[in-house]
């Protein structure tokens, strides 16, 4: 087991870890397994419990700045790879954390999840705290009330008290704003297909049942024997093909939305299926197949890469960079190149590595990297990206000290 003797308790809790994985769980009985599980999930509470404090304090000292990073959030998500969600809840968690110190307690005993004190978190927002010492509501007697039900009570019952307890500080209030209760996120999986969740207020989920609806009474077919959510979804993707069709939706950075299938040539001209040759302008691998498909219809760009594509160089008689070019910088950037971010290329301007006005850099590929709004202000304000001959790119500070995300776990055979 860990020694007394570490310099530190995260030395302590490493050598620890370490032992607890050479322990092993063998054929244990399942009693003695769940009891195990049991002790593992406190102990999984109790950290996230330290793990949140540690966000609070990196975010009131502004640590995230020291690697070019606006918010705690932003880093979790780049150096630490978490998921959006993941790394805004580790945020509200700290900061409810700080408040609260009933639901503190609990959760840095191992009786109370960090999920438990995320859902908590919106009581003590400055808007909602200000609206509680208006009424006369005194939080520090609703906190040991919400710490006995997030330590007693499933995590949805939690939820409905936090929603329960909000709604009736104001309930007399004006009509909330539709759009703050709006939600739409999706995640991509390997083969490109997407999976996701929304929450839309009640009018704009009538809106959408009426638009889905709509088409998928107008096209069923005899022997149509999909599910209704099959067809549901065959209806919403339809309602994408109408509006890009249609021409009349926001320019994407400068440019019409539309499909990007990019392919080889070779494979293009294969007759076979070729799995995984293509990809799509927002990082889907499709196939060779898929990408004929979608080359067959007029409305879809189709970005060929051979020998004969239009040239990348524009020299220096175009500062702006052409659309061509643009497509060409995305392909091989995919998002923003600056250490830990994982901005989209339609959220990036493409930036000039050596600039085009004070010393001559060319408008051309060799000569541009992806960046996003908040990462090409911080590059023209003392931060530097390099890209070397092997084709990765390197984050520099002010001071010269490179930016280094920790790197993957590897499995060792």
């Amino acid at each position: 087991m860990c020694s007394t003797a570490c310099a530190t308790p995260v030395e302590c809790l490493t050598g620890a870890l370490d032992a607890l994985a050479a322990e092993g769980s063998g054929e244990l009985p399942g009693p003695v397994l769940l009891d195990r599980e049991s002790l593992l999930l406190r102990s999984v509470n109790r950290l996230n419990t330290e793990l949140a404090r540690t966000t609070r304090r990196c975010e009131v000292a502004g640590a995230g700045e020291h690697d070019g990073k606006a918010t705690m959030a932003s880093w979790l998500r780049g150096h630490a790879r978490l998921p959006a969600g993941a790394a805004n809840q580790l945020v509200r968690a700290g900061r409810a954390l700080e408040q609260l110190p009933v639901i503190a307690e609990a959760a840095a005993s191992g009786a109370v999840p960090i999920e438990a004190v995320a859902a908590v978190a919106p009581v003590v927002e400055p808007g909602n705290l200000a609206a509680a010492a208006e009424q006369g509501v005194d939080v520090g007697e609703v906190d040991p009330l919400l710490a006995g039900v997030a330590a007693t009570r499933p995590h949805a019952e939690l939820r409905q008290v936090v929603a329960h307890y909000l709604a009736r500080l104001d309930p007399d209030g004006p009509e909330p704003d539709p759009t703050e209760s709006r939600r739409l996120a999706w995640t991509r999986h390997d083969d490109g297909s997407i999976a996701g969740r929304f929450e839309l207020d009640a009018v704009g989920g009538e809106k959408l049942i009426a638009a889905v609806e709509a088409i998928l009474q107008a096209s069923r077919p005899a022997g149509d024997d999909r599910t209704r959510s099959q067809r549901q979804a065959d209806a919403l993707v339809q309602l994408c093909d109408n509006a890009l069709a249609a021409g009349s939706l926001p320019r994407l950075r400068g440019h019409k939305p539309q499909i990007v299938a990019t392919i080889p040539l070779a494979d293009l001209a294969d007759p076979a299926v070729g799995r995984g040759a293509g990809t799509t302008g927002f990082g889907a691998a499709i196939s060779a197949a898929r990408a004929r498909w979608l080359a067959c219809d007029g409305a879809v760009t189709r970005v060929v890469i051979g020998p004969d594509s239009v040239p990348l160089d524009m020299g220096r008689t175009h500062r702006l960079f052409p659309p061509h070019l643009r497509r060409a910088v995305e392909l091989r950037d995919k998002h923003c190149v600056f250490a830990g971010c994982d901005a989209p290329s339609w959220w990036c301007d493409v930036h000039h590595l050596l600039e085009w006005m004070a010393h001559g850099g060319e408008t051309s590929l060799e000569n541009s990297g992806l960046l996003c709004e908040r990462h090409h202000t911080k590059v023209h304000h003392g931060f530097r990206i390099e890209r070397d001959p092997a084709g990765r790119w390197h984050t520099y500070r002010p001071d010269g000290t490179e930016i280094l995300i920790g790197e993957p776990f590897l499995l060792l055979g």
